[in-house]
């Protein structure tokens, strides 16, 4: 789409305002509503904003403004907003393409894998609770009904919640995020909506205007949709599990029929795997980046059976107690959670996938065999280690993972010292458990 074509577009469509939008740090999405007769100035020097206000952005309040530049293959309309229309910005600061806009730090990357002709390809699968508020202000799903044991596939489930999902669904079908699926997953109030997978930087995109979409939908419905990791303690928590693979035009570099391990990967996956491993405690940081995110990595059961999140650092076949599961001929990440930024998140990932390709690193044999059901023993036995079991564990990791670090770039400094000062806000506060074990224990 030319410039052009764009204003055309715009006009047809009657659009009025366009929403300049990046994301902050934490992957949430930062707008300016600019009047369509100043479209080309998010073309050109872009919206400006004071990058003080934004969480992540190293900037000082005497520093120079924050410009998010339009990227126009991205413009769309906002079905859920009639009048508007979307297009994802860079930040850029004097005139460049600024190091601590997360959308800049994986287009980095990406560039490390187009100068050896790859395309990364992923396909994100996220996962929501839709909740309110009762009378004593506690979270409850919206539907009052939905308090099976088991409820995951449940059509009861589904259907009660159906206006929000038709609404949610065809908003997005309409601007061409190609939902193929719906369905009630294994907590009460949980849902999950997969769309067709896609290069990279489109899937990232495409998971922000989901998430823009759902948050409102749901607003004007009176619900709260909520990506929060673990929002129930005994219940299977929200994961954004990644399905991914290297392409080279058509030809799937991830897939390989005569794989000695009845896979179907090729060397080269099994390498971008083997890096996976190797960086999984930092990993962990970027990909459940909140406190709240290791309630959902746990070692234990929910419920249901399962928390259906990883604990251990492993592959195996079609082993959802992997950290990383294989369908055939793709790897599937399944330590990513509905907190985290999708933009630094995919960047990570590649930049581990990358050094297991440079340093042609062999992720081992695969596990296939239930690892909840293994004792810490079995787990020693079989050379499985045990993920980050809090944030601060996992920052730590990062920090001393220098592979990362150097690949990321700046970026890195900014989210250990928000992230350890979130460690340390949550370590000072005094929560209910405290008060009701130990307030008059002694």
């Amino acid at each position: 789409m030319t410039p052009t074509e764009a204003k055309q577009f715009l006009a047809d469509n009657d659009v009025k305002y366009v929403l300049a939008q990046f994301v902050d740090i934490h992957g949430s999405a930062k707008t300016k509503s600019v009047p369509v007769a100043h479209f080309d100035h998010i073309l050109s020097t872009g919206a400006g904003f004071a990058g003080f206000a934004v969480w992540g952005l190293g900037i000082e309040p005497n520093g120079p403004d924050f410009m998010a530049v339009g990227d126009l293959s991205t413009l769309t309309l906002v079905p859920w907003q009639p009048g508007y229309a979307r297009i994802a910005c860079d930040g850029h600061v004097k005139g460049e393409p600024w190091a601590l806009d997360t959308r800049v730090v994986l287009k980095e990357q990406i560039k490390r894998l187009e100068a050896r002709g790859y395309t990364f390809f992923t396909g994100l699968e996220p996962e929501f609770s839709l909740l309110k508020k009762d009378e004593a202000g506690n979270l409850i799903p919206t539907d009052p009904t939905d308090t099976l044991p088991k409820p995951c596939y449940d059509y009861k489930g589904l259907s009660r919640n159906r206006q929000f999902l038709e609404t949610l669904t065809e908003s997005l079908r309409q601007v061409d995020v190609d939902v193929y699926q719906i369905d009630h997953e294994d907590a009460n109030g949980q849902f999950e909506i997969n769309y067709t997978y896609a290069d990279c930087l489109t899937s990232a995109d495409h998971y922000l205007l989901f998430k823009m979409a759902a948050s409102e939908i749901a607003n004007d419905l009176g619900m709260i949709c909520s990506f929060m990791p673990k929002p129930f303690a005994n219940r299977p928590g929200n994961g954004m599990h990644v399905h991914m693979s290297l392409g080279e035009g058509e030809t799937n570099l991830f897939a390989d029929k005569t794989d000695r391990r009845g896979l179907g990967l090729s060397k080269l996956a099994y390498q971008f795997l083997g890096g996976i491993l190797a960086h999984a405690p930092a990993l962990a940081a970027i990909c459940a980046p909140t406190v709240n995110s290791y309630k959902r990595l746990v070692v234990g059961r929910s419920l249901t059976g399962a928390t259906w999140a990883p604990a251990y650092i492993s592959y195996g076949d079609n082993n959802r107690s992997s950290m990383v599961r294989i369908p055939h001929g793709r790897l599937e990440l399944r330590l990513p959670d509905g907190a985290c930024n999708p933009y630094l998140a995919t960047a990570a990932v590649i930049a581990a996938g990358l050094d297991g390709i440079e340093r042609d690193l062999d992720p081992g044999e695969p596990h296939n065999q239930n690892l909840y059901a293994l004792s810490p023993e079995e787990l020693t036995a079989g050379g499985i280690d045990i993920l980050p079991q809090n944030l601060h564990e996992a920052l730590l990791a990062l920090e001393n993972d220098g592979v990362l670090c150097k690949a990321l770039g700046p970026v890195v400094d900014e989210f250990l010292r928000l992230k350890h000062m979130e460690w340390v806000e949550y370590m000072r506060h005094v929560s209910d458990w405290e008060i009701k074990n130990y307030l008059e224990f002694f």
